[in-house]
């Protein structure tokens, strides 16, 4: 059975999808979403963290250094 991007069990014909979904969308069941990993949690405070810390400058710095290096 394919699974769904969170893990989630989803039938793998196009018919029985399509009842999936609309079941979901009428709200006769109801999906269980995983909670975000741990180390999902920390990069966002380690990111809050870091921001934070940076002078205005130092984070202007950074963003020109990465639009550089992608549209470079």
């Amino acid at each position: 059975m394919p699974k769904g991007p969170q893990g989630q069990k989803r039938p793998a014909d196009a018919i029985g999808c399509a009842v999936m979904v609309a079941k979901i969308a009428t709200g006769e069941i109801t999906e269980e979403l995983k909670q975000p990993s741990g180390k999902t949690r920390s990069g966002k405070a380690g990111a809050k963290a870091r921001a934070d810390a940076l002078t205005k400058e130092e984070r202007s710095a950074i963003a020109k250094k990465a639009a550089a290096r992608r549209w470079g």
